[in-house]
């Protein structure tokens, strides 16, 4: 096997090391295995073993089952090459159908990773685990794309099927998610609604490939064709899809269950036919922000720490977590990664392009700095807290030309390292006699910051309904923006356009406008307490408001200043709060209050669903499900896997100066939850506006400096 490719790209200082897996020589001599649905064997069916990359897939061997569906496949010593295994199996016919015929709609298949196993079982289930891993890079039987997203993709295959097998992976089949989410039923469904068509139930396929039509598209023609259709749209005619299940597989007359092969399957409609997975571990606990590294790896800051009686009023601090792309935990079980100044971890995590991690605490008011390769604290032990002035930190930023930025909400200032060196750092936004003395700039309780494609920082005001932006050279001259009210998220797409995520949003009545304005300026006004007492009644007050008067939209402000929206995702936000942008210029805001994932219409109407506009919901009603709690952070990754970060749990224990025993250790959240290929693949880490990933390395957004 050859040595990682270290794929090396500078901008000014930065530099990202990106490594490929390659396949130069195949472990084994051979595949063998079965192609079957529902237990029984397909015959006759071809099947074929495909290697994966940029461009288009080359031919690797070929075979046909026999009779009862097996299969062996030759592979000729020093065969392949860089790039992603996957099988196709298609055509043939099921031992359980009544037909005599060829049915040329079976199209099956399995992703296999750089090196194949030496069995493998090509079924309904492998068949769905692949589709929804592989989304965003699958064409008909066509997968290519860039080396990283393709791994990716690959390695979250085994989490939900069993390769040798054909049964139900470790991970999909564990504590977490056979019974807390509704994905495991939601899996065997569509396996059940594969099943019926390839043995030939009477009108299967039709009515099948009738509800998988795309919007505005053509009718698929195979069941693997069908099954990118609902991945890709997985809304659009989910009521239909299910009703499928009831046509097909009736439940029989004096019987309580439905004679198919998978259990459990749905009982009710899902909204939507998203498959997502549960991840804990690693010191995941009450995350604030997350991010992802240029390996696909996420990384997340935990406010409090894993067993900690923690509550609102005295937070027990945690560190930080790393996870590979395929769920796995890379970090410590209880603590996460320590050290280094970090208690109580923010929002603020970034990845630079030189293999830092750069990370902000709330209790512990400073900043901090990791190894991304070992995850050892580069910081001191005290941090940097520029000599004990600063106070609750959130928001941090790597810009393209590698100086840090990062937000002190405690006291509204901005904190500037020029090329990452806190010797050289200094702190922008101080206010003497109620004036300030940079300009114009006066944050208000800020809280998340993003750069643009002109050099221009934008940072959201917690504490107020505006959004200040200024050009990184001078920060003096910074102009507001009136967005909605406790603006947190901010994002800016490939256009330069700044998205907004705004917690309460814009208020219609004004008993709630009263209500807010007290709460916010009780909020900016005091200093009064402890940092985790001041941050206990922030908390407390944007909960009560969230929960009387609920709500939360999103805006957008263009590169010239001018505003689109609000947009609210048909009423269904409530507690926006994190928000990113895919490679397609759509929009991802978590909404920590109705527990739900909006997808929203970029600008580049185009990738959007057809007559949809600018910040229309792509998601259903109600947003995305499916194991989310309170959330906080979201992030898309190079394969189109959208993260989510969960942070509280048992909030009324939490919100108790003494909670009951039984949930004292309740509060936070410990689980992630991953959408598999629901967003188009982005470059990884973020450093400047969102990109679409191409070949798996960062490089720098073109940047245009003329202020």
């Amino acid at each position: 096997m050859k040595q990682p490719i270290a794929l090396a790209v500078k901008c000014s200082a930065l530099a990202i090391l990106a490594s490929l897996m390659a396949v130069s020589a195949f472990a084994a001599d051979g595949i063998k295995g079965q192609v079957e649905v529902g237990g029984g064997g397909i015959s006759g069916a071809e099947v074929t073993l495909w290697l994966a990359g940029p461009g288009a897939p080359k031919k690797v061997a070929e075979a046909k089952t026999n009779d009862d569906g097996s299969y062996e496949l030759a592979l000729a010593g020093g065969t392949g090459g860089d790039g992603v295994l996957y099988l196709i199996a298609a055509g043939g016919q099921s031992k359980l159908s009544s037909g005599k015929e060829v049915n040329p709609a079976i199209t099956l298949m399995a992703t296999l990773g750089d090196t194949p196993p030496e069995i493998v079982t090509i079924n309904e289930l492998t068949t769905v685990a692949s589709v929804w891993t592989g989304a965003q890079f699958l064409e008909g039987t066509v997968l290519s794309g860039d080396a990283l997203g393709l791994q990716i993709a690959a390695g979250n295959v085994p989490n939900l099927v069993d390769l040798e097998t054909g049964g139900l992976g470790s991970v999909i089949e564990d504590p977490l998610n056979s019974s807390e989410t509704t994905t495991l039923a939601k899996f065997n469904t569509l396996g059940i609604l594969l099943t019926a068509c390839i043995t030939e139930k009477p009108d299967a396929c039709n009515k099948l490939f009738a509800a998988a039509t795309p919007p505005g598209g053509a009718a698929p023609t195979n069941t693997l064709s069908a099954m990118q259709n609902i991945a890709r749209y997985p809304s659009h005619n989910a009521d239909r899809i299910f009703g499928l299940l009831d046509e097909f597989y009736p439940v029989p007359a004096g019987k309580r269950w439905r004679e198919v092969a998978l259990i459990p399957y749905l009982n009710f409609a899902p909204s939507a036919w998203t498959l997502s997975l549960v991840y804990s571990g690693g010191g995941y606990n009450g995350v604030g922000g997350i991010a992802i590294d240029g390996e696909g790896n996420m990384w997340s800051s935990n406010n409090f720490l894993v067993g900690g009686q923690t509550t609102i009023f005295d937070w027990v601090g945690g560190g930080i977590s790393k996870f590979a792309p395929n769920g796995k935990p890379l970090s410590p079980m209880i603590t996460g990664y320590r050290g280094g100044g970090v208690d109580s971890a923010g929002w603020g995590i970034a990845v630079s392009g030189d293999d830092k991690v750069w990370v902000t605490s709330i209790i512990g008011s400073t900043i901090s700095v990791f190894d991304r390769k070992s995850g050892k604290p580069l910081s001191p032990d005290s941090g940097y807290n520029f000599d004990g002035k600063l106070g609750a930190m959130q928001g941090i930023m790597i810009s393209p030309n590698g100086d840090v930025w990062t937000l002190d909400n405690d006291h509204s200032w901005i904190v500037h390292l020029p090329k990452g060196d806190p010797s050289k750092g200094r702190i922008y936004g101080q206010v003497v006699d109620g004036k300030p003395i940079d300009g114009t700039l006066q944050l208000k309780k800020p809280f998340a910051l993003a750069i643009d494609q002109q050099d221009r920082i934008w940072v959201t005001n917690s504490g107020s309904n505006t959004v200040t932006r200024f050009p990184a050279s001078d920060p003096g001259k910074a102009v507001e923006f009136e967005v909605g009210y406790s603006p947190h998220g901010i994002a800016i797409d490939s256009q330069g356009n700044a998205w907004v995520a705004n917690s309460i949003g814009h208020i219609g009545i004004r008993e709630k406008l009263a209500f807010v304005e007290e709460k916010l300026k009780a909020k900016f006004g005091s200093h009064d307490g402890s940092a985790s007492e001041r941050a206990a009644k922030e908390w407390i007050d944007l909960w009560e408001i969230s929960d009387k008067f609920p709500g939360g939209d999103v805006s957008m402000i263009r590169p010239d200043g001018t505003m689109l929206g609000p947009f609210n995702a048909g009423k269904t936000m409530n507690g926006a709060w994190g928000i990113s942008i895919d490679g397609n210029d759509n929009v991802w805001v978590s909404n920590s209050m109705s527990h739900n994932l909006s997808q929203l219409c970029g600008v580049r109407t185009e990738t959007c669903p057809p007559g949809l506009k600018t910040g229309d919901a792509i998601s259903p009603k109600g947003g995305y499900i499916g194991g989310l709690q309170t959330i906080t952070g979201v992030a898309a990754d190079p394969a189109g896997n959208v993260w989510v970060a969960n942070s509280w749990d048992q909030t009324l224990a939490g919100f108790k100066q003494v909670p009951d025993e039984a949930l004292s250790t309740r509060f936070a959240a410990n689980t992630t939850v991953v959408f598999f290929g629901l967003a188009k693949p982005v470059r990884t880490p973020l450093i400047g506006p969102a990109e679409a990933a191409l070949d798996g390395a960062w490089t720098a957004p073109k940047m245009d400096l003329v202020k």
